[in-house]
């Protein structure tokens, strides 16, 4: 991260070291007594959730800013999809793993891309655990480019996958802060198959983009016989529940190339 630019005032950093320095006494052992943003207590009041709202937007977003990068590939997909068929638990989970290796391949090449275009637009960004974003953070760190890898505290505790760039790795509490840095700098979406996480991501984006809370950008459904078994597409717009229009607001593709061959040819006007 760059440093501070100076100013007349004495930082906060150097009040913190201070205070580690001062005269043991009850005064100064009082919860009251500490700084403020030095509190941990105090920071992760129930009232003091605003704040933290606003410090996990604010990090990330300086990173990015700092580190020159501009907009990203996201990459969604089910952790559980291993690498290898011998991971797989069940005959229907192996027939997924070949998308580990369309995530890689695809990653892989879009990472190349963003390198000879400079290394700012179109970095890969995923969940940064394992699975499909594994692959994701994988491909990339494979061509030598950066990806991001945005986790999330869950009750049963992860670390990122060991291919994320590690200063691009972050760590979230709120998944609203967590999806809008998905979404704030996505220059196209890719959907891969997965669970509850995927489906929630995937329709998440569609609804923003459908209700132009978000710009229209090239969206990618990997694997069309999953997806239409998963969701009858037809169905929905042939209730009336969404528009016949809205089943263009995605493509389908099986193979990374057909993916990249999709984002190529997205319409100007839509991205």
């Amino acid at each position: 991260m760059k440093k501070p630019r100076p100013h007349s005032f004495r930082d906060s950093a150097q009040d913190i070291k201070t205070t580690r320095n001062i005269p043991d006494t009850p005064q100064t052992r009082a919860p009251s007594y500490r700084l403020a943003f030095a509190d941990q207590e105090f920071l992760t009041r129930e009232e003091l959730r605003p704040v933290r709202l606003q410090l996990e937007l604010l990090k990330p977003e300086m990173i990015l800013d700092e580190l020159g990068i501009k907009s990203t590939i996201v990459l969604f997909g089910g952790a559980r999809i291993p690498a290898t068929a011998a991971g797989a638990k069940t005959p229907e989970m192996a027939a997924l793993v070949p998308f580990y290796d369309e995530a890689r391949r695809f990653a892989h090449t879009m990472t190349l891309r963003c390198i000879e275009n400079g290394g700012s637009h179109g970095v890969i960004c995923t969940g940064g655990g394992p699975g499909v974003m594994e692959a994701g953070n994988r491909g990339a760190a494979e061509a030598g480019g950066m990806s991001l890898g945005l986790n999330i505290v869950l009750p049963h505790e992860q670390a990122p996958n060991q291919y994320v760039t590690p200063e691009l790795s972050f760590n979230f509490h709120y998944f609203a802060i967590r999806k809008m840095h998905f979404l704030m700098r996505a220059q196209a979406i890719c959907i891969f198959p997965g669970g509850f996480g995927t489906l929630d991501e995937m329709f998440e984006g569609l609804t923003l983009i459908q209700t132009r809370r978000m710009r229209r950008v090239p969206f990618i459904l990997f694997g069309r016989d999953w997806w239409q078994r998963i969701v009858n597409w037809q169905a929905l717009a042939d209730a009336g529940v969404i528009a016949p229009a809205d089943l263009d607001l995605f493509v389908m593709v099986d193979t990374a190339e057909q993916a990249i061959a999709a984002i190529d040819a997205w319409p100007a006007e839509q991205g």
